[in-house]
């Protein structure tokens, strides 16, 4: 399995926040799967009792701006039943943001009617999202109301003008905050992520960049959704 996901998402391409792969090993004999967008003690909890043999995640354990951890606490009761149901763990994070077919860039793109897309975005010399051209150009409000359906969940908008029509858009779901720089400097018209600082709010929109924040983990369903 571990070999299936990283001929699939290329992860060694990645200078990721943390480690890709197998996070914690389980079962040598994998024949149950479940999936969730990150390892909490709720799915953890909800694999452990579904006889899960793997959880499958977006955002796994370990993230190099924590540090080194103590399996104490909360982590300890985190992670203890994986290792007491010998479940696998396999983490994926920005190979599964970026994937042309199942990242949650392109997943989202999809939904929101962006056909065309391409490479969008750069962490250390990798795309992280997806750029492309919208079907039919929407109005920002408009644009603004279709995501709320799509992700179930609102959506904040800091726009040069809520009226006007958006033909371009970038991607990058989650918490790429600064990135509609990039949007900025490849000429699109509008920038979707999931989270938004107080200053990205008015840099973007002084900007005349459309930027949509649709919540970190509400953008993050469908990647996972189509690695599944």
């Amino acid at each position: 399995m571990e070999q299936f996901f990283d001929n699939l998402l290329s992860p060694g391409e990645f200078r990721d926040y943390g480690p890709n792969g197998l996070q914690v090993e389980g079962t040598e004999h994998i024949g149950k799967i479940a999936w969730a967008v990150s390892a909490t003690a709720d799915s953890i909890a909800v694999a452990s009792a579904e006889k899960a043999d793997a959880l499958v995640v977006h955002h796994g354990l370990y993230w190099n701006f924590q540090g080194a951890k103590t399996i104490t606490g909360s982590f300890k009761r985190r992670i203890f039943p994986l290792i007491i149901n010998n479940i696998n763990l396999f983490g994926y994070h920005l190979p599964l943001d970026a994937h042309l077919e199942v990242g949650n860039a392109a997943s989202l793109a999809k939904l929101v009617g962006v056909s065309g897309y391409q490479p969008f975005g750069e962490y250390k010399g990798c795309p992280t999202g997806v750029k492309g051209f919208l079907e039919k150009p929407l109005r920002a409000i408009d644009l603004k109301e279709k995501l709320s359906s799509v992700l179930n969940h609102p959506v904040m908008l800091a726009s040069p003008d809520i009226q006007r029509e958006i033909a371009s858009v970038g991607i990058i779901t989650g918490g790429a905050n600064s990135e509609w720089v990039c949007a900025k400097r490849d000429g699109l018209d509008a920038y979707i992520t999931g989270e938004m600082s107080e200053h990205d709010w008015h840099d973007s929109r002084e900007a005349e960049i459309h930027m949509f924040a649709g919540g970190h983990h509400a953008t993050e369903r469908f990647g996972i959704k189509a690695l599944m």
